[in-house]
């Protein structure tokens, strides 16, 4: 963990997960994740439970359909301030490839369902080179000793290292079990169904691998915000998730500089380039964030800047 983070000010929050879903007011004490919620999984059917836009909302609206247009996207938007309800969407129900965007949810799973005493974090996991894949900075250094299931949290959600989060799912049981839970947290969208880094392959047509702007924002905002993790594991994610290293370029390029976040990115083929996650406004307002991006052709490079714009103009209407 980033010790910049470690203490930080109580807050308070009401956040909205959609229509049916209870206000949950959410009081830290002293950890950056700790937060309790009253509210159950929302039925993705439902009415979005949000105010009208106001002016602000709209003309974000209108400026991501011309950021779409002008970087030759496919832009997909979910963003909540979670106080006010207040929301910005762009397709943001239509199917992205989630590329490393799953990692969070791989180690919210490992905390909730297989360290419930608090010992599993510190069990060693041996690896061999045959298991290394592309983008592996930690796991690489790291054969001879082998690295403890929370140090591959860390490496795979800080790192985004590819072989740490096969080595999650490999205790998980495979990629589906990354799928049973998001359903267990009543995500019916997400799906996980191939190993790094083939998950990454990205194609427009595909089914398997992919999420919704609007269902990996909430699904985010349960394991940060919410009650889906005990507090001490919520701050133990939030925490890994406030050092990320991956989004200098992204959402850190664009949103203000006082704005405390806790994101992952994801990247692949077709252009692929993902943020999600939740920042904190000096206030202590709680923003959820998710922009996933494709373009159409498969050796398209990766758009920083239309990620970086998008929090930029998120961040002036939300925050």
């Amino acid at each position: 963990m980033n010790t910049a983070h470690g203490t930080r000010p109580a807050r308070r929050a009401l956040f909205v997960l959609g229509a049916g879903a209870a206000l949950a007011a959410c009081v830290p004490s002293g950890g950056a994740a700790s937060a309790a919620s009253a509210a159950g999984p929302e039925s993705p059917a439902s009415p979005t439970a949000s105010p009208p836009p106001s002016g602000r909302a709209r003309e974000a609206s209108r400026r991501l359909r011309a950021l779409e247009s002008e970087h030759g996207a496919r832009l997909g938007v979910f963003a909540r301030n979670l106080d006010t309800g207040e929301t910005v969407v762009r397709r943001a129900d239509e199917r992205f490839p989630m590329c490393s965007l799953f990692k969070p949810v791989a180690a919210a799973a490992i905390l909730r369902d297989h360290d419930r005493r608090g010992e599993f974090l510190a069990r060693r996991i041996r690896y061999g080179t045959t298991d290394l894949v592309e983008h592996s900075p930690i796991t690489g250094k790291h054969v001879a000793q082998g690295m403890t299931v929370g140090e591959l949290c860390d490496a795979a959600i800080r790192y985004s290292d590819n072989t740490a989060a096969n080595l999650l799912l490999r205790e998980l049981g495979g990629p589906r079990a990354v799928t049973r839970f998001c359903r267990s947290v009543g995500d019916r969208t997400t799906r996980l169904d191939r190993w790094e880094t083939e998950l990454n392959s990205a194609e427009p047509w595909r089914v398997e691998d992919t999420t919704s702007p609007r269902a990996i924002a909430r699904t985010y905002t349960r394991l940060i915000v919410g009650d889906t993790l005990s507090s001490a594991d919520r701050e133990r994610l939030t925490g890994w998730m406030l050092a990320n290293t991956t989004s200098g370029e992204r959402f850190r390029a664009g949103l203000p500089a006082d704005w405390d976040l806790a994101d992952k990115t994801g990247g692949g083929a077709y252009g692929t380039n993902n943020n999600a996650g939740v920042a904190w406004t000096p206030d202590r307002a709680p923003i959820v964030l998710a922009v996933l991006t494709t373009k159409p052709a498969p050796d398209a490079a990766p758009d920083n800047e239309l990620i970086a714009e998008t929090a930029e103009l998120l961040a002036s209407a939300l925050g």
